[in-house]
């Protein structure tokens, strides 16, 4: 859905694709596919530290906390009430939970809270190589499990995005997660930049840093923006940009309204969506393909139909204002100039319908 005329011309002109990762290139349902205590599993201690979790994560929207308020369910742990719950954004939320203070959220928020996260790192760093988000789960400060959250990716993010790179586009991942996460992601994908540990609030900034086209693109927050060979992303030819952003968040709103041409996941939230230009209804990335090549199609037409607008009139006002006379005795008989006037109203409307016919490589 193209909200605007603007939009669909601007389109065309469209040098970088940021994409937010979860629920755009992945399908925002993420699953726990692992729950690691320190104590070990199968005791009373893992399903009380499971039912504090669930209880504070329960008040958080964040489709993590969904995931595992899920997971604790289909074990059989019931969350309770939360007091005191607070959402600390790009990190994570925190409540006490029948006199305990629970916070859960990234290994860097652990880190910053001085809690000691050794005990379970060997583990952190294996599943964050199997592409997994990895949530830390405190009590009373001191680490007490981890959780591994898996999000496929969408069946058609990886054609989808081969084709933008097809059509000369630079594509650029942006996420939250940490870098390793983020590299696995963009490796099967096959995104070569990847803005990964980006905090939701600096999303904007990055959209404004690419389309001035800062040519070496320093730190965010305490994540840098590199490739996936982890060095510094370095935008071609560092001048100003054109750039479209497309996400499915609240807290993607910013950087839809900031970057040129805004795209939502129309199973998005209703804020993403409103701040956005362009919506992707049924959340296919193919519908950035069949966006910016209809865009394109379009222009190209209007241009074909300036050339019919204009022809007729440079070929027929010289030779009705009698320049041939002199030499050959022509004059424009006034029904011909009626017959090629309608003509080239007749030419462009033909010309435009033809885009009736526009099939987007997409679809194929």
């Amino acid at each position: 859905m193209i909200k605007g005329a603007e939009s669909l011309e601007l389109a065309h002109k469209l040098q970088i694709i940021v994409l937010d990762k979860t629920g755009t290139i992945t399908q925002g349902k993420p699953t726990v596919t692992d729950y690691i205590t320190v104590n070990g599993t199968a005791n009373q201690n893992e399903q009380t530290l499971l039912r504090l979790a669930a209880s504070v994560e329960r008040h958080s929207e964040h489709p993590l906390a969904e995931a595992i308020v899920r997971y604790a369910r289909s074990q059989g742990v019931e969350p309770s009430d939360a007091q005191e719950f607070a959402a600390i954004a790009g990190s994570g939320v925190q409540g006490v939970v029948s006199g305990e203070f629970v916070q859960i959220g990234t290994h860097r928020w652990m880190t910053e809270l001085g809690v000691d996260t050794r005990s379970l790192e060997l583990d952190w760093e294996r599943l964050e190589y199997l592409g997994k988000t990895v949530v830390w789960i405190a009590v009373d400060g001191k680490v007490e499990g981890i959780m591994g959250i898996a999000d496929a990716v969408k069946p058609s993010s990886a054609s989808a995005i081969h084709a933008l790179q097809r059509l000369g586009l630079e594509v650029v991942m942006l996420t939250g997660d940490n870098r390793r996460t983020a590299n696995v992601i963009a490796r099967e994908v096959g995104i070569q930049n990847v803005l990964a540990e980006v905090r939701p609030e600096q999303k904007a900034s990055v959209v404004a840093a690419l389309q001035r086209g800062d040519g070496e693109m320093g730190r965010w927050g305490d994540g840098e923006m590199g490739r996936v060979q982890n060095s510094k992303f370095k935008i071609q030819n560092s001048k100003s940009k054109i750039v479209a952003m497309v996400g499915d968040g609240i807290n993607d709103a910013p950087a839809l309204a900031q970057a040129d041409v805004g795209m939502a996941i129309g199973t998005g939230t209703d804020v993403a969506i409103s701040a956005s230009d362009i919506t992707l209804i049924s959340g296919d990335l193919q519908g950035i393909v069949t966006a910016i090549e209809l865009s394109r199609a379009t222009i190209r037409n209007i241009r074909q139909n300036l050339f019919f607008a204009f022809i007729y009139n440079v070929i027929g006002i010289p030779v009705a204002a009698g320049i041939l006379f002199p030499v050959f005795g022509w004059l424009l008989n006034p029904m011909i100039a009626g017959g090629a006037m309608a003509c080239s109203s007749v030419s462009v409307v033909t010309n435009a319908l033809r885009l009736r016919n526009f099939r987007s490589s997409a679809a194929h």
